[in-house]
């Protein structure tokens, strides 16, 4: 049949649509987010009925017009356990917070939507190890540090946002600072408008999460006690909502959790 097609994302919406259908929103990786409809999917016994948010999809679809139709679904892999634990759940709902921001319609992000993916998998596998865990506050963070950076507007961490000059934090000198600029990054040089200063350990620690992997001690321990985490999560905060001009109530919720 003419018009129709078929195309794998992350739903990270949905909505109500006439009588029993339901208009999704897609995270994709080669035409950003789309929106579908998914009619009957409201009904209990619809083939349609797994177009739920954080559910990664195959989705056949047809229509000639803007907002095109569902006629099939398979479901490659669904996240919807993440709800189980208060902490997971607002972790991503912080991932697909920052999508919205992020992603715009028909708006190629290249790898951003594999990125999210590694990141939700990171998180629907672990296992909390104690009630002292807080690794998913990490992964959270790492998620979202990773994103910003896709997205092109990544927490300059490695170069001075005044003189330019790189950033490298004298591990050991507990009297070296540096300084937190939300509208610019991070500066050595003492600055009157900075609204945080973070000595060497934590500048490095918020270095070494730009890397794929958290960074972790040789004992299988998460690198960094949790308030410095906390402090790490501001940062973030604070950042997103400089530059995008909207804050995450996920991470409200995530720091309430945590605190």
């Amino acid at each position: 049949m003419s018009g129709e097609s078929k195309i794998e994302g992350l739903c990270i919406k949905a909505s109500p649509l006439g009588e029993s259908g339901r208009l999704i929103t897609v995270l994709t990786e080669n035409q950003g987010i789309i929106r579908l409809a998914a009619p009957g999917a409201r009904r209990p016994k619809s083939s349609l009925a797994a177009a739920t948010p954080l559910t990664y999809l195959n989705f056949h679809i047809f229509g000639k017009r803007s907002l095109k139709s569902v006629r099939q679904i398979k479901i490659l892999k669904s996240y919807n356990g993440l709800g189980k634990n208060i902490d997971c759940l607002a972790a991503a709902q912080a991932i697909t917070e920052l999508t919205f921001l992020l992603v715009g319609n028909e708006d190629k992000q290249i790898s951003y939507l594999s990125s999210v993916l590694i990141h939700l998998d990171r998180i629907y596998d672990y296992k909390n190890e104690s009630q002292e865990d807080f690794k998913i506050l990490s992964m959270s963070i790492q998620s979202l540090i990773h994103l910003l950076a896709i997205g092109g507007i990544n927490i300059p961490v490695n170069f001075c946002c005044i003189t330019g000059e790189p950033i490298i934090p004298p591990l050991g000198n507990w009297d070296w600072q540096c300084y937190y600029l939300p509208n610019e990054g991070f500066t050595t040089i003492e600055n009157k408008e900075s609204v945080l200063r973070v000595n060497a350990s934590e500048i490095a620690l918020l270095q070494r999460l730009l890397f794929p992997e958290l960074p972790i001690k040789s004992n299988g321990e998460l690198l960094g006690p949790k308030k410095v985490w906390l402090r790490i999560l501001s940062i973030v905060e604070s950042w997103i909502a400089a530059q995008l001009e909207k804050e995450l109530s996920s991470l409200k919720m995530l720091r309430d959790f945590y605190s």
